[in-house]
């Protein structure tokens, strides 16, 4: 009588087991989609009303990635080519960033230098009109938008858009241009020895422009450098890890990618970093996301550098994208990125996407913004720096070494207004546009303007008129509250529209808090202090 082996007999059983429950839940899932094939075919076969079933089932998909998280997207097919775009070169239009929120054209920002931000168009902004057509409330797609704003260089189009804080529509009349998409938005001298970098995204062609103004600044002296990442919502992760290896030695991890469906995947630094010495500080604030972080988380967790401002966004997820039968596509959600020392930057989002969203707004009225003692840790996402041991944390953002609070005390009601509604903007750039020649003529540098060029009263007081014509009394002692936040914002607006967006920030950086601090500590003992690596 043959005897039966009982640990095979018990292998057998659980492997029937599995493969049990591996079928059930292929049946149960069959069972989902035929459920969801029904409802449609009775939808359409018996719904009172006549339905547009392709978009029935966009929302559905739109329903469930929203499920998952704030950064899940849905690209129907006819924006997808558009969506895929990339960050480089040039194009004809209006230059704009935007998203569709709500049914209608939100700017998210003007292009730097674009023919949109000249006109005095603003982040936040609504497109409700184009060509004195209604896009509001239609819905309006992506395709769409490009088709109303893009154009021939030289062209015009009309936009009405509301603002915020202002009654009725603005109407603006935008010629198109050539668009630049310059990553790097300035670069200069700030000092003698320190040079400073803004990177606005992280695109295609970012670290070339990264070297190049790299190489410009170390032939003007540079030893330190002031790398400005504020607003700065991320971009391509191949750039990020690119730029971070710029300051980073060689096999120096610069961040690792994981995921339910993939392995834990890490990055190293190479030998050929650009700034591997000298002092570095690196600007951040509440708009400084993704790929930002994964530099600045870089930076701080090898104690490379000085990280200054308030904490980061908080967006620590990868998306890939993911083609669906009928052309369109989702960007899905497949791993987090985490910095080397361990920390997952990504914040809570399990409260939905519409708390996700105002999770910003939360952060001015918690008094975090503006007070270093609001910020709130998880000491149980307490994590410590690969080369001195510093406490860091996870779970939401970086949290800068120096903080700097958002000052609430340099403007007024007034600055607030004449900036919200363009009329600065469109005020330097009608006078710009009159007195160009004069104006290149008198001032042949940056420097030579910088120096040489007040906003005294034969400025001030037509501006004040012209204001008040487009609607904003003059109050005085408003004015003077905000008088060198106003007077700077104007010159550097004139130095914008005289030569280009590098003398703007070159001329307002100055007296901005975080600018000044980073100053400061490349004079003072902070290096010293937070025995941070210069690598010499």
């Amino acid at each position: 009588m043959n005897r039966i082996n009982p640990t095979l007999t018990l292998l057998a059983v659980a492997m029937l087991s599995m493969l049990s429950t591996e079928v059930q839940c292929q049946i149960e899932k069959s069972i989902d989609l035929q459920s969801f094939s029904s409802l449609l075919y009775h939808i359409e076969e018996l719904y009172v009303d006549s339905v547009d079933e392709q978009k029935l089932v966009q929302d559905a998909i739109v329903g469930m990635l929203e499920e998952l998280d704030p950064h899940s997207t849905y690209i129907p097919k006819d924006e997808l080519k558009a969506m895929n775009e990339p960050l480089k070169g040039n194009f004809d239009g209006v230059g704009i960033q935007f998203n569709i929120l709500k049914d209608t054209i939100m700017v998210v920002s003007p292009i730097t230098g674009g023919p949109s931000e000249k006109v005095g168009i603003l982040a936040g902004d609504r497109i409700v009109e184009v060509d004195q057509e209604n896009v509001a409330g239609i819905g309006v797609k992506n395709s769409d938008v490009q088709r109303l704003l893009k154009g021939p260089k030289g062209t015009k189009v009309g936009v009405g858009v509301v603002r915020r804080g202002v009654n009725g529509i603005l109407d603006f009349e935008i010629t198109r241009d050539k668009i630049p998409i310059h990553s790097v938005a300035s670069s200069y001298m700030a000092d003698p020895t320190t040079g400073y970098i803004k990177i606005s995204r992280f695109a295609a062609t970012t670290i070339q422009e990264f070297r190049s103004s790299l190489a410009e600044l170390r032939a003007q002296g540079m030893k330190n450098l002031i790398l400005d990442l504020q607003g700065n919502g991320g971009g391509y992760l191949r750039t990020a890890i690119e730029i971070a290896d710029e300051f980073l030695t060689d096999n120096q991890l610069i961040v690792f990618t994981e995921g339910r469906s993939f392995p834990r995947n890490e990055t190293n630094a190479t030998a050929r970093g650009g700034f591997e010495q000298g002092k570095l500080a690196v600007l951040i604030d509440e708009g400084s996301a993704s790929a930002s972080e994964i530099v600045s988380g870089a930076i701080q967790d090898w104690d490379r550098g000085v990280i200054i401002g308030r904490r980061s966004f908080g967006k620590g997820l990868v998306q890939k994208p993911v083609g669906l039968p009928d052309g369109s596509a989702v960007r899905l959600t497949t791993q987090k990125y985490f910095t080397p020392s361990g920390r997952c930057i990504q914040k809570p989002y399990e409260e939905g996407v519409e708390a996700y969203r105002k999770e910003k707004r939360e952060r001015l009225e918690s008094g975090e913004l503006t007070d270093e003692n609001s910020l709130m840790v998880n000491d149980s996402l307490q994590y410590f720096t690969k080369i001195n041991k510093r406490k860091v944390y996870g779970g939401g953002g970086i949290i800068p070494d120096l903080f700097i609070p958002l000052d609430t005390t340099m403007a007024s009601d007034y600055y607030y207004e004449v900036v919200r509604k363009g009329i600065m903007n469109s005020y330097v750039l009608n006078y710009v546009n009159d007195n160009r020649k004069k104006l290149k003529n008198t001032y042949s540098t940056v420097p030579q303007f910088i120096e040489e060029f007040e906003m005294d009263e034969k400025w001030l007081s037509p501006f004040f008129q012209y204001a008040e014509k487009e609607g904003v009394e003059y109050v005085e002692e408003e004015y003077l509250i905000a008088k060198e936040l106003f007077d700077t914002r104007m010159k550097a607006l004139v130095a914008r529209n005289i030569f280009d967006n590098h003398a703007f920030f070159e001329v307002i950086n100055p007296i901005l808090p975080a600018y000044q601090k980073a100053l400061e500590v490349m004079k003072d003992d902070t290096f010293e202090r937070l025995n941070l690596a210069q690598n010499k």
